[in-house]
């Protein structure tokens, strides 16, 4: 079975997929890599492969903005009478059993 002559067309705008062409055809993320691999196992950073992004030198004056407003203050958590503060595991499940009942 075929699609029809209308599809077919949009079908060709679509992006490649590894099963529409032959092997050897390998997409990829666009990560790309940053260094190599050793034969003991680690792996090397090479810095001329690393990307570096360069700041505008006066960004008052600078017309693109940021996603995040630069007006917002950093929010503290609130742990009174715990002595782990947020790392503490018994509040995580004292704020489950809160939500979700007991178990």
């Amino acid at each position: 079975m075929r699609p029809t002559q209308p599809l077919y067309r949009r079908l060709r705008r679509l992006a490649l997929t590894t099963k529409q062409v032959n092997g050897g055809y390998y997409k990829g993320t666009g990560s790309g890599s940053m260094g190599r691999h050793t034969k003991h196992g680690d792996y090397v950073i090479e810095w001329h492969k690393v990307r570096t992004y360069v700041v505008p030198q006066q960004l008052k004056d600078f017309k693109l903005t940021p996603f995040v407003t630069r007006n917002m203050e950093p929010l503290k958590g609130n742990f009174e009478g715990d002595k782990k503060g947020g790392l503490s595991g018994q509040r995580y499940l004292d704020r489950w059993k809160r939500e979700n009942g007991v178990d």
